[in-house]
């Protein structure tokens, strides 16, 4: 993983991380108010060797006072120094108690000794403070007389007194926020980067890519108000959702150079990635750059072409397929452009076998034949085998991948199931990309002339340059429609 996949990670998650940083610093927060304040006093000794006061017996008298401070440390937290200090200030606790609020230390190569005592009142830390070290001066003066009588060459004098300490040195309130901050923001950054090792969803085109070689035809942004506006021609015609299918339009155009797929079967792995919408406006905007296109519903467990345009479709493929019907009796045209729309009719009891039947085989050349492109809506490849039997059927396949939603195995599952049957897989549409994503066209273009498309009564078709360059403009109707074609009632 690189450190660019590191960062679209964590930019990915920032809502997470944020919010464990905020947690980590509320418990912090939280940990210092509830803690009872500790208060620590502090004194300190010093050890000397009573002598005549010669070079030489000053030297000795240093070099024992450093070896037995050590000792005298060891000893302050014994009942011996502890007990008197309790009795002489009248408390209720023991010496064990009392050890494991001490602490004692002496510097290498100096006769100095601390003492240090925590307490809830510093008042009484410093209390304790002082009484311990009056105790450790007489137990350390008794231990030390000689046995036969005379002075203790060991003399110890506070040389600091303990005080009363003004603020706690315990709980850090600046130390536990600190602590709790970047507990908080190691947690998120780790959950963050758990997640996008455990989450084996398609995000974008590094996930695609782990999966197949496919191209990919075009990356289309989500947005709010698709649902409501699902349409090319509801939306700006330099929209960025615009511009996304006239992308996928001339890519497609590329994936297809030898020209010998003229139906195309448009479908996904899983219901609700955007299939039907796409394979839609993929047909409105081949009409769009001349071409005669027709739109075919072959989702018949689930069909939304017709509800989508605002088309009659009790009367469709499956009239058409089980003869009740001619072809010519069931197109209907929409919109301004050529391109015309075969809903799904009645819903069969047996769709894979109707759409795998000798029937559609050769409506699909009919409609070949007559028609610049045919795009086939199909149903999703994993719940029903509709999709992989029609397959066989067109010219080329896409394969719609709903960002943020499929999984890889998923899509592994769908391609294989078309490789399979030896479709010819033309590519892959990557739809529902977030709109900030780079993988996703968001580029949009306003302009004096945008604006009067926009509002004005004399609006073009979107074709760009490029596009009438490759498709050309088609005046002509094709010879199988009826001669009085429908209005549209979609836009």
């Amino acid at each position: 993983m690189e450190i660019r996949d590191v960062l679209k990670i964590l930019r990915r998650s920032w809502i997470l991380i944020i919010a464990s940083t905020l947690v980590g610093l509320l418990l912090g927060g939280a940990a210092s108010m509830l803690s009872k304040p500790t208060y620590t006093a502090e004194t300190q000794l010093f050890v000397a060797i009573q002598g005549s006061g010669s070079i030489q017996e000053l030297q000795q008298g240093n070099s024992f006072g450093q070896a037995r401070v050590q000792s005298y440390v060891k000893t302050i937290d014994s009942p011996v120094v502890l007990q008197p200090a309790i009795e002489s200030l009248g408390l209720n606790v023991t010496a064990e108690d009392l050890a494991g609020r001490v602490k004692a230390s002496s510097d290498i190569n100096t006769v100095l000794i601390s003492i240090s005592v925590n307490d809830n009142s510093p008042v009484q830390a410093a209390a304790l403070a002082q009484a311990i070290a009056d105790s450790l001066i007489k137990t350390v003066d008794s231990l030390e007389k000689p046995k036969a009588g005379g002075v203790s060459p060991v003399s110890m004098s506070v040389i600091k007194p303990a005080k009363a300490p003004l603020s706690p040195s315990s709980p850090n309130t600046k130390m536990n926020l600190l602590v709790g901050l970047l507990a908080g923001l190691v947690l998120g950054i780790g959950g963050a980067l758990l997640r996008s090792l455990l989450d084996n969803r398609i995000r974008g085109e590094n996930e695609l890519r782990r999966i197949t070689d496919a191209p990919l035809l075009g990356a289309i942004a989500f947005e709010s108000d698709a649902a409501k506006k699902p349409l090319l021609t509801q939306v700006a015609p330099q929209s960025p959702r615009a511009e996304s299918f006239r992308r996928l339009r001339t890519n497609l155009q590329f994936a297809n150079v030898s020209g010998r797929a003229k139906s195309v079967l448009v479908t996904s792995s899983l219901p609700g990635e955007g299939k039907t919408t796409t394979a839609t406006n993929l047909a409105i905007a081949l009409a769009q750059a001349g071409q005669s296109v027709c739109l075919v519903d072959a989702d018949l467990r689930r069909p939304m072409v017709g509800e989508y345009l605002g088309l009659e479709r009790n009367a469709g493929l499956t009239t058409a397929l089980v003869g009740s019907a001619d072809i010519n009796d069931v197109l209907q045209h929409w919109g301004s452009d050529h391109l015309y729309v075969l809903t799904s009719g009645q819903v069969p009891p047996n769709p894979s076998e109707l759409l795998g039947s000798e029937e559609m085989r050769l409506l699909i050349e009919r409609l070949e034949s007559t028609f610049d492109a045919v795009v086939v809506d199909a149903p999703p490849l994993l719940p029903v085998t509709d999709a992989a039997v029609l397959s066989q059927q067109v010219g080329g396949v896409v394969v719609v991948v709903g960002s943020q939603k499929l999984k890889q195995h998923d899509l592994e599952r769908s391609l294989a199931a078309l490789d399979l049957v030896e479709s010819n897989v033309l590519g892959v549409v990557l739809n529902h990309l977030p709109f900030k994503s780079q993988d996703a066209y968001t580029y949009s273009y306003q302009s004096p002339e945008t604006a009067q498309f926009e509002h004005g009564p004399g609006a073009s078709s979107g074709l760009d340059t490029g596009d009438a360059q490759m498709y050309g403009r088609m005046d002509r109707a094709p010879s199988v429609f009826p001669s009085s074609g429908r209005d549209s009632r979609g836009q």
